[in-house]
């Protein structure tokens, strides 16, 4: 006669199973996010560390007890809209993983264009590898490019002082401490060196606007609030840049999408020598505003 194994009770309930757990959280995300199926999935896939496709994979798998107030926890925060990213802690920019944190902006698919363009126009003028990335965050952009141009040398600034300290651990992840140094500073304002490339995505989102943004309530104010105008940090660099840009040197500044006249008016009136045009993004959208010196 057969015997039957014994187990411990409520160890192998369908309701922890992969497959049972997925479809609860689907359910409860459903008209919290547009993907509420996939948010669920890479939730679980963080929390147990097994990639995404494994999780599918193997839907009749148990989850470990031990892990249900945890899953709970992040479930309820992002029930609750806070972003995925930050209950991650960690993000993709351009191939490459970075952590983050609510000190710094999340970084999205828009300002890949800002180094699609960087790349394209450093492997244009292999002489120039002297770039600053301004606002950096992050820092994945200035990281991004000295990553796929490691003979570059990137200072990376930013006046929040707990955005470099993130900045700092996604140096040390990538190896490109040799080319990218920090620098606490407004702007620019206390370095004494010019660029032969200065990529800037400064807060754009006027003020009054942002007031009504779910952005705000979770990402950094600082990194978001461009003033009365949202031109308010891109009129200050641009009108000084003449300090820190070197002659035949390249201005990339990140715009929102409604800032495509002004912000090319503004240029112009500070920079009439200079050559400015704006590059729409994939979906059509004015995003990235040029300035070539002559």
């Amino acid at each position: 006669m057969r015997q039957s194994v014994w187990q411990p009770a409520n160890s192998m309930r369908p309701e922890n199973e992969i497959g049972s757990w997925l479809q609860m959280a689907k359910e409860r995300l459903h008209g919290v996010c547009e993907t509420p199926a996939l948010e669920a999935q890479v939730l679980l896939s963080h929390v147990l560390k097994k990639p995404r496709t494994w999780i599918l994979a193997h839907p009749e798998e148990q989850i470990p007890p031990s892990l249900f107030a945890h899953l709970d926890q992040l479930l309820n925060r992002l029930i609750n809209r806070e972003p995925l990213p930050y209950l991650l802690a960690q993000w993709e920019f351009f191939g490459l993983r970075f952590f983050i944190s609510p000190a710094v902006l999340i970084p999205r698919p828009e300002t890949e264009l800002m180094v699609e363009t960087a790349l394209r126009w450093l492997q244009l003028n292999p002489k120039r590898r002297k770039v600053a990335d301004v606002g950096c965050g992050s820092g994945c952009i200035g990281i991004t490019l000295a990553y796929h141009t490691p003979e570059l040398s990137v200072i990376a600034s930013d006046i929040s002082f707990p955005a470099l300290q993130l900045a700092k651990q996604n140096v040390s992840l990538h190896h490109v401490e040799s080319h990218v140094h920090l620098v606490q500073t407004d702007l620019l304002s206390s370095l004494h060196c010019t660029f032969d490339l200065i990529c800037a995505n400064l807060p754009y989102i006027p003020t009054q606007t942002l007031l009504n943004l779910p952005v705000a309530k979770h990402e950094p104010i600082l990194a978001l609030d461009g003033g009365e105008d949202g031109l308010q940090l891109i009129r200050r660099l641009l009108q000084s840049i003449q300090l820190w840009i070197k002659p035949g040197g390249l201005i990339l500044l990140e715009i929102e999408s409604s800032q495509k006249e002004s912000s090319l008016a503004l240029a112009s009136s500070l920079l009439p020598k200079a050559t400015i045009h704006c590059i729409h993004d994939l979906s059509d959208n004015p995003r990235l505003i040029t300035i070539q010196f002559p």
